[in-house]
Parts: C-alpha cells; sequence; structure tokens
C-alpha cells in the first residue's frame, strides 16, 4: 500500500513539473532576450570597473584594482555631478507631483472635452526627450529667435520692459528642470489620477452631507488615499530621473562649465571625452546599485497597492 502511495505521489510531482516546465517554455525566448540584453552587458561593465583601462595608455591596463572605485568618490566632476543630480532630480519630482497633483484634482471631474484635454496632456511625455529638447532649445530658448525674445520684445513694445535673459547660460539648471518637469508631469499626473478614481465617491457624498469643506476631504480623505501613489511617483520619478542624458546633452552639454553636469552625463564625458572606460564603469555601476535600490522600494509600494485594492474586493464577496 505504502508503495502505492509513493508511485502516485511521484506522478503527481512529475505532473507538477510538466505543468510548470510548460508554462515557463513561452517566456523562454523573452527570458533569454533580456539576460543577454541587459545582464550580460551589465556584468561585462562590472569586469570593467576593476580594470584600469584608459584606451589613451594601452600598455597600461591591469585589473584587480578599486582605484576605479577610488577614483570617482574623489573626482571632482563626479562629485559635482552627484550634487547637480541631486538637485536635477528633488526639483523636477516635487515640482511633478505638485503639478501633477492639481491636474489631477481639476480633472478627476466631468465637463465636455475632457478626454481630448486628458490626450493633450499626456502628449508631452509621448515625445522623443531628444526631440523636445530640440524644441525647447532651439523655439523657446534661443536668445536670437526663441519664443521667450519673442515674449520680451512685445513686451517692450507695450511698456513693460524686462531685463534681457539667456536661459541656458545665465540659469541653466533651470533650463533644464523646466523641460523635465514639462516631460515628466503627465506621468505623475496619470498615477495620482488613478488614485483619485479609485476613491469611493460614497464616502465623499458623506462628507459633503456631513457639511465637509473642499479642503477638509483633500486633507483628510483624499491626501491619506493618494499616500501610496504619491509615494510611488516618487520612487519611479527618482528611478527614471537619475538617467536624465538627452537634455542634459542637447540642451546644455553640462555647461556652463559643469554647472548641469549630472552623473549620465559625467559618466559619457569620462567613457567618450576622457577615454577611462574604467572610472566610467565603476560609475555606471554605483548609478545601477542605487536605481536597484530605490526599485526595490518601488516594488513594495506596487505590491502594497496592489494588496490594498484586492483587499476591499476580497473583504466585499
Amino acid at each position: 500500500m505504502s508503495a502505492t502511495t509513493e508511485h502516485a505521489e511521484a506522478n503527481a510531482i512529475r505532473v507538477a513539473k510538466s505543468r510548470n516546465a510548460k508554462r515557463w517554455r513561452p517566456l523562454l525566448p523573452a527570458v533569454i532576450f533580456l539576460v543577454v540584453m541587459t545582464q550580460i552587458p551589465f556584468l561585462v561593465t562590472i569586469i570593467i570597473s576593476f580594470t584600469s583601462w584608459n584606451i589613451m595608455y594601452p600598455n597600461d591596463t591591469a585589473f584587480g584594482t578599486l582605484r576605479n572605485y577610488e577614483a570617482v568618490l574623489n573626482d571632482r566632476l563626479m562629485i559635482a555631478a552627484m550634487g547637480n543630480t541631486v538637485v536635477m532630480v528633488v526639483a523636477t519630482v516635487l515640482a511633478c507631483l505638485l503639478l501633477g497633483l492639481v491636474l489631477a484634482l481639476l480633472l478627476n471631474r466631468r465637463f465636455f472635452g475632457r478626454g481630448v484635454v486628458r490626450t493633450m496632456l499626456i502628449t508631452p511625455f509621448l515625445i522623443m526627450p531628444m526631440a523636445s529638447s530640440l524644441i525647447w532649445k532651439h523655439l523657446i530658448y534661443n536668445p536670437q529667435y526663441g519664443m521667450l525674445r519673442s515674449i520680451r520684445v512685445w513686451l517692450d513694445d507695450i511698456g513693460i520692459s524686462l531685463p534681457f535673459v539667456n536661459m541656458t547660460s545665465d540659469y541653466p539648471m533651470l533650463s533644464i528642470i523646466v523641460v523635465l518637469v514639462w516631460t515628466w508631469t503627465p506621468f505623475m499626473f496619470l498615477i495620482l489620477l488613478a488614485g483619485l478614481q479609485s476613491q469611493d465617491p460614497e464616502v465623499l457624498e458623506a462628507a459633503d452631507v456631513d457639511g465637509a469643506s473642499n479642503w477638509a476631504k483633500l486633507r483628510y480623505m483624499t491626501l491619506p488615499l493618494l499616500r501610496p501613489y504619491i509615494e510611488l511617483c516618487i520612487v519611479l520619478g527618482v528611478i527614471y530621473l537619475l538617467n536624465t542624458y538627452d537634455q542634459v546633452f542637447t540642451i546644455t552639454q553640462g555647461g556652463p562649465g559643469t554647472a548641469t553636469t549630472n552623473l549620465p552625463y559625467a559618466i559619457y564625458l569620462t567613457a567618450f571625452r576622457g577615454y577611462d572606460y574604467g572610472e566610467a564603469s565603476a560609475a555606471g555601476v554605483l548609478v545601477v546599485i542605487a536605481s536597484i535600490i530605490i526599485a526595490g522600494f518601488g516594488l513594495k509600494l506596487i505590491s502594497s497597492l496592489a494588496d490594498d485594492t484586492i483587499a476591499p474586493k476580497e473583504a466585499a464577496r
């Protein structure tokens, strides 16, 4: 009897393994593609990061050194880039959060043409970063024929005199942040709008019956509900903005001096202007590690959001 039971259990295990294998087989091509395109290059980058490799001095190549990581932490360019990256990311995330929340609150109401307005607001996020950066650099910021200059000339004509301002040279960091805010506000707007639409309208109606003001409903009901969505916006925004390159390269090229040089652009300069592949790889590895840590928090937030969404439905059943 025991032999029969063991045989049945073995068959059940084989069937379960076969089913699991059938589930995974369709995913194998995608998994292999991701490993080849992402993990193998990252492993190669890690190896290079421990190599003293400057193609200007091919005979001085050596492996097994931490010099590159020490150089990254002591390099003035990298230190300046770290500070600029923090300023760029924090300012952009805060501005995008505020604007995204305002837009989400405004567009969470029913009105004629709401779908068209939403589509128009999402458009900046859909434009390629390089293309949008070129538009801002030449059509808006250009001191000779840009839109800002045209507005200044028009104001002069009606008697309002403003000082001449060249955004990319006088306020380089602000010029980058404005473009980033324009690009990423729709992303945060969509997340926050999804959070608002998950709010139970009956609760708001009950608050209206109790005489709650709009500010009270926003402060004590809406914002607590949106807290996980706001945290998700912050985490995803930081991850994406850490990798900002197109706007810096196109609009200011890190200048004047190192005023707008962030970590991705500093890595580019180190690798393709300084030809120091080892130090550039070490900096890239550190950025990836920071992104992975932040992404871990993001995954936890996403799972908590999913749990909060599923739990009420199961309770209702």
